[in-house]
């Protein structure tokens, strides 16, 4: 329930403050009074009145500095000037003070209903800004408490992707260390590959709790990072890898799929296309039209046909690369009938485009 309001009336007049107090108790407004300046500036420093009521006219006093002393209170009240003159110059000069209305006092007493809506008005106002004011307090005391709480989330959130990028180089040590420990051929380069799509995982991780955008991985810095293990495998091959990759961005998932799909047919090629000498293995990445993307993994070996690629492997990397192409969208292409290798996948940079292109057909 919203309490009564309670405003001060100044002036020198005992009959007009009892005619105030009077017609302002009919509408449920209490009224303290105060028969000189100094007095009511006494009482609106020790009681916060929303709105104060001032006589122009009282012996000994300027008004117009009572008034300017109610506004500059810390907290000050809406002060309706009253005057008995009808010099307009009184009125503007009040206003410019900082009054919010001002009322011409008559002698017939009709003012007092004009006096009565003028302070209505400045109380529904004061409540109002109270309100404001309260909600604002609210929120910034909400925005406190979201801020502490973001911090928190943030510290555990950090101190959960670290344990999870630790676990992620312990299951790669591991592997690491059980393909160092056996003596089948086979059994190791399995295990290698394996370890292998494990970083590709790692390194996407890695990227989103030491970047400020967890939502996309930039792509350039994350291939050439991913792809330097294999750089060094290349090179104890006597193979050239190089990388052309666009400075583009993926969402987080799809940025997994295209570094596994990388990882697998880097390792292919690097296992298939340069049975005797080395050679180009060439990784690209690049816009084409509005909303694709052209991946190509490509080499100048022995292509198909070559006595290397009837070596039995699991399947298990066509496996991956299959699956990751379907969940990018993407058009897969293979060929190499001629001599060389070409992996090309060309697939929507944003697949929910896709989506929405295939539902509207």
């Amino acid at each position: 329930m919203t309490p009564r309001p309670h405003i001060l009336y100044i002036d020198d007049d005992p009959g007009i403050c009892r005619l105030v107090a009077r017609e302002l108790a009919r509408h449920d407004i209490d009224t303290t009074v105060a028969h000189s300046g100094n007095d009511g500036l006494r009482l609106a420093a020790e009681s916060a009145f929303e709105v104060v009521g001032l006589d122009h006219f009282m012996p000994g006093e300027n008004g117009l500095e009572i008034l300017a002393a109610l506004t500059g209170l810390p907290h000050a009240p809406s002060v309706i000037y009253v005057t008995g003159s009808e010099d307009i110059n009184i009125a503007v000069a009040a206003l410019k003070s900082g009054a919010s209305d001002f009322v011409v006092k008559d002698l017939q007493g009709s003012f007092l209903a004009l006096l009565r809506k003028a302070i209505g008005t400045a109380v529904l106002q004061a409540q109002l800004r109270r309100a404001k004011e309260q909600a604002e307090a609210e929120m910034r005391a909400a925005n406190e408490r979201l801020e502490r709480l973001t911090a928190k989330q943030s510290i555990l959130l950090h101190e959960m992707n670290h344990r999870i990028g630790n676990s992620l180089q312990l299951i790669t040590s591991m592997i690491r260390l059980q393909a160092s420990s056996t003596q089948d051929a086979h059994a190791k380069d399995v295990l290698r590959q394996a370890a292998e799509r494990v970083i590709a995982v790692a390194q996407v991780h890695q990227r989103l709790y030491t970047s400020d955008d967890i939502q996309h991985v930039q792509m350039r810095p994350y291939l050439t990072r991913l792809l330097e293990d294999q750089q060094l495998a290349a090179q104890d091959r006597g193979c050239n890898l190089a990388i052309d990759i666009d400075d583009v961005k993926l969402p987080t998932d799809r940025a997994i799929s295209v570094g596994v799909i990388v990882t697998e047919l880097v390792i292919n090629a690097l296992k298939y296309a340069y049975p005797d000498e080395g050679g180009p293995i060439v990784v690209k990445l690049a816009p084409i039209g509005d909303n694709k993307l052209v991946l190509s993994v490509e080499d100048e070996g022995v292509g198909q046909t070559g006595p290397a690629q009837s070596a039995k492997g699991t399947g298990v990397g066509s496996r991956i690369v299959d699956a990751m192409s379907r969940s990018l969208g993407a058009d897969l292409q293979q060929s190499g009938d001629h001599g060389g290798f070409r992996s090309t996948l060309t697939f929507p940079h944003l697949l929910e485009q896709r989506r929405e292109e295939a539902h509207a057909q």
